[in-house]
């Protein structure tokens, strides 16, 4: 362990963000009714340039007007090469009240992307006189945001989550793939005449859990977008879940319950963490650094894996 101590995440769950364009306003309330964790009302690719505008008000109303009840409110501005963004973040922060909690920033590529659109909502906040200080979520979507995943994470204290934009980064990495996550159909290795799939995600997956682990940033997954295959987004979710990230997006519906499913820990893993737990507390009354559990060894180590997934059944169950 480095001498400067790994920072604690934001403690909140994180299990599911479900998105929703801010062109259709009959899914506010269903949002908001949801067992998904995080709201994220959409400004930026669901909402075609002619309804730009119309959407930022109607996110600015709802924001204002539904109740949202614990959820975390985070709204998706437009990327910063479009003429939109500014007008988003003006507007959210000048008329948006208090239950908004987040901005979710597109397509950043750098730490100057996150810094131009600090400055902005600093200086907002300051003139309207917000006492909530608004957080930023982000999106690694291209190669450059992967290439310089580090200092993003590090580029501002607003900065509590990060997520991977399969589908742009596909695009700008010239992946030869129109999927949206999971596995693909040419990435595989062959034993004899057995095809062996891997996953292609995996590397820029780790390289961001990385990246917000080491500044107390809550990594998740993004999409998945075949939301037909039940069994292909658990899959997804279950090796993001292993990698060490908290949740998962949900661009339908029926993907919020299949999100809080994984990435929630069993009753059984709770009941095996507490028990290494236990193990762990006898082992060192007695003097022991490490013990047999189930014939395997625990060590102190342990005790920080069994540490982590009793702490997030805990938040989950608080009220």
């Amino acid at each position: 362990m480095s001498f400067r101590l790994q920072p604690t995440p934001p403690a909140r769950p994180n299990r599911c963000q479900l998105f929703g364009p801010g062109s259709n306003t009959k899914l506010f309330e269903k949002m908001a009714g949801s067992a998904a964790d995080v709201i994220n009302m959409d400004l930026e690719d669901s909402v075609s340039p002619s309804d730009k505008e119309i959407a930022r008000k109607n996110v600015i109303a709802a924001i204002n007007d539904v109740d949202w009840n614990t959820k975390r409110v985070s709204v998706r501005i437009n990327s910063l090469d479009t003429p939109y963004w500014y007008r988003d973040v003006v507007d959210l922060m000048e008329q948006a009240g208090d239950r908004l909690d987040q901005i979710m920033i597109p397509k950043v590529g750098c730490a100057a992307d996150i810094y131009a659109v600090d400055a902005l909502v600093t200086a907002a906040e300051t003139a309207k006189g917000r006492k909530k200080p608004t957080a930023f979520e982000v999106i690694i979507e291209s190669a450059a945001g992967l290439a310089h995943v580090s200092e993003i994470a590090a580029a501002s204290p607003r900065l509590e989550a990060m997520s991977l934009g399969a589908a742009d980064f596909a695009a700008s990495m010239g992946m030869q793939t129109t999927g949206i996550g999971g596995t693909q159909d040419n990435y595989y290795m062959l034993h004899g005449d057995n095809r062996h799939y891997s996953d292609p995600w995996h590397w820029a997956q780790t390289a961001i859990v990385a990246a917000c682990r080491t500044n107390g940033i809550l990594p998740v997954d993004g999409p998945f977008g075949d939301f037909s295959d039940d069994e292909g987004f658990r899959a997804q979710a279950r090796r993001s879940a292993t990698l060490g990230m908290v949740g998962k997006w949900a661009i339908h519906p029926k993907q919020i319950a299949l999100a809080n499913e994984v990435f929630t820990p069993t009753d059984a893993a709770v009941a095996e963490a507490r028990e290494i737990l236990a193990a762990m507390q006898e082992a060192t009354a007695r003097g022991e650094g490490a013990t047999v559990y189930k014939g395997r060894l625990v060590d102190i180590a342990s005790i920080k894996q069994a540490e982590v997934i009793v702490r997030q059944s805990e938040m989950i169950s608080a009220p």
